[in-house]
This record gives structure tokens, sequence and C-alpha cells, in this order.
């Protein structure tokens, strides 16, 4: 009994991506699909970071199409292919990246830092190209928490090259300044450091590059909402009151400027205790959900409290890194899913393959 194409392309859109939540012809997923008798093979193509996912689609795939009558030998090519992503109009494109996420708190003391951090080896566990850059130029914590010191080099004496910890490339004020030496300087002077930074490293085909966002809405939001593509922002605050207060000023601070939001992180959600395991919301609960129900969008996942997620990110090797099989790292490496899905879902960034037209008189 032969099988052909259309008996496989239903077959296929009975398959659900876990990520997406689409079947994998109506998320245009399921490609190069070729049926010789009563053998199959085609391409599943994923838009968005998901290493850890891999076997499991592929084996779902599998056992859906072994269920076709006819259907004899199955094989699934599972792959993921990161594209460039629109950002604000006008802006020009950093070279080597692809995707830029601005992870910011409207105040100091959420733990946004450690959360950009942990993102950013989260999007890289799951096979992504990552980079990390250190935006708080008054108060760097990217050296600590990735545990590099030294300085960059430069290879042509004009540009940088990034710092690297756990196949992150990174790089911050804090790599070029003694660690004790504090920035007194004006707002003019910081948004400069800041677009040197960005645009005189030599990022090195990167899909993601996470910026560490200082506190606040001042001038190094506003530079990196006016010259920087950002593709997405990611908000984190605590649950209670003020933070959620200051978090809002944050999001409305991106929608103003135009950069999408990505969803909402809530950071120490929930105190576990270590002796007796009871559960307690110190900061209040439910504010991250009600807050991302006020501005619809996606409350993207919610973080413990949780004293050796401070441990690991103040020794240096961060809770993605040092306890992968974790409870927090499971959280952040879904998290991490969830933003590039939602990447994935925007419109590709086609000004690559516009060739640039010069005018010239003959």
């Amino acid at each position: 009994m032969s099988v052909n194409e259309q008996q496989i392309q239903s077959a296929l859109k009975e398959v659900v991506d876990p990520n997406t939540g689409k079947d994998l012809v109506a998320g245009k997923a399921a490609k190069n699909i070729k049926v010789e008798g009563g053998n199959v093979s085609l391409d599943v193509e994923l838009g968005y970071p998901a290493k850890s996912q891999i076997d499991a689609i592929r084996q779902a795939v599998i056992d859906k199409l072994k269920g076709v009558a006819g259907v004899g030998n199955v094989s699934v090519n599972v792959f993921q292919k990161i594209a460039a992503h629109t950002a604000q109009r006008g802006v020009k494109l950093i070279p080597g990246v692809k995707n830029v996420i601005a992870v910011a708190s409207g105040k100091g003391g959420v733990g946004k830092s450690t959360t950009a951090v942990n993102l950013a080896l989260a999007l890289s566990a799951e096979g992504a190209t990552v980079a990390i850059l250190d935006a708080d130029i008054y108060g760097p914590s990217q050296p600590q928490m990735l545990g590099i010191s030294g300085r960059p080099e430069s290879t042509d004496g004009k540009s940088l090259e990034p710092m690297e910890a756990y196949g992150l490339q990174a790089m911050s004020i804090g790599f070029l300044i003694d660690p004790e030496q504090p920035m007194v300087w004006r707002g003019p002077m910081v948004t400069q450091a800041l677009t040197q930074l960005l645009g005189d490293t030599r990022w090195h085909d990167v899909d993601y590059l996470i910026v560490d966002m200082p506190p606040g809405t001042g001038d190094i939001q506003l530079t990196l909402a006016q010259h920087v593509p950002v593709t997405g922002a990611v908000i984190v605050t605590t649950p209670q009151d003020i933070a959620l207060l200051d978090a809002r000023k944050g999001l409305k601070m991106f929608e103003k400027v135009g950069i999408p939001i990505l969803g909402i992180v809530e950071n120490m959600s929930i105190h576990i205790c270590s002796k007796c395991g009871n559960e307690e919301h110190i900061f209040g609960s439910g504010g991250g959900e009600l807050m991302a129900k006020d501005y619809d969008v996606e409350l993207l996942g919610a973080l413990p409290l949780d004293i050796k997620i401070r441990e690991q990110v103040d020794s240096g090797h961060p809770t993605v890194v040092s306890d992968p099989n974790g409870r927090a790292s499971e959280i952040y490496r879904a998290i991490a899913r969830r933003i590039g899905v939602k990447l994935a879902e925007k419109a590709k960034d086609m000004s690559a393959k516009f060739p640039s037209i010069v005018v010239q008189n003959t």
C-alpha cells in the first residue's frame, strides 16, 4: 500500500510543537517532505533555540507517522534556524548581531542582572550563539557574575574583542576600569560609552545579544531606544507594589519608543524555607500576573527567592551552569525558549537581503 504526501501532511497537522502551540503544518515547520514507497523523510525547522526539546519533537513526529497505514521507515531531521527579526525603523543593525533583547526593570534590587545572565546562559544551553552587554555603566556587575577578569584585547587597534565565559561573548565597562573605581560621569559621557561598547565590539555571529540595562528610565534607556536596534524587551519585577509601580514605568517607556515587550519575569516570587519546605509569598503574590493582564503582555515565568541563586551568581558560576538540572535552571530555560518563540513569530528583518543602491553621475 503506497503512501502519498497528502496523508503525511494530514498526520503532521496532528503534531503540535509544545513551544509554539501550533501544529507543524500551520507553523510552517515541516519542510522537504519526501515519500518514496513506504519510506518518509522530512525536515522540521524550529525558528527558536530548543536543543533540549529536539529529541522529543523528533520522536513525536516519528510516532505519529508510523501510525499512518503503509509507512515503513521514517527519517526526521529536526534543527533550529534563528533569523534576524525587525527592530525600530531607521536604526542601523549591529554587525555580527541578529537580535537584541533588552532586560530592564524600573528599579534596582529586583535581580535584573541575575535574570539577564541566566537567560543568556539558558539561550546558549538551548543551542543559540549568545552575547551579553552590561549596559550599567555606573554599576557593572556582569564581570563578577560571569567570573571574568582581565582586559579585552584589540587586534586592529580600533575594535574590542568580547571577553568569553561559559560559551557567552561578553562586554562591560567593568572590563576596562578598576573594579573599585567609581564612574563619576555625566549623562552624555555615559551614553557615549554605551554606544562605543556596543558598536566597537567585534561580536561574532550572535543570534541573541542580551543587554543588561541599568535600572530606571533615563539617558541610557533613551539612547538604547533611539540608536540600538532592539528586537524586544523583557521586564523584570518582584511581586511587591513598589517594584511593580516602577516596572510599569519601564514597560510604558518601551511602549512609547516603539520597542515590543516580550513579557514579564517575576523574580523572588515565592520563598521556600530550606529547613522545613514551607512556601511563603514574602513580597506578596500575583503582582506580575496582574501587571501582565493590565498591559496585555505575557508573564514569561516566575522564579523563587532562593539563596542558591544568589550564592551561585556572586561566586561567578550562575545557576544555569552550576546547577543545570535544578528547578531554577529549568524555569530559566523555559523562559528563554518562550522568548525565542516570541521573537520567531515577529517579522524577519530583510534589510541584509537588499543590495545597497548607489546612484552615480555617468
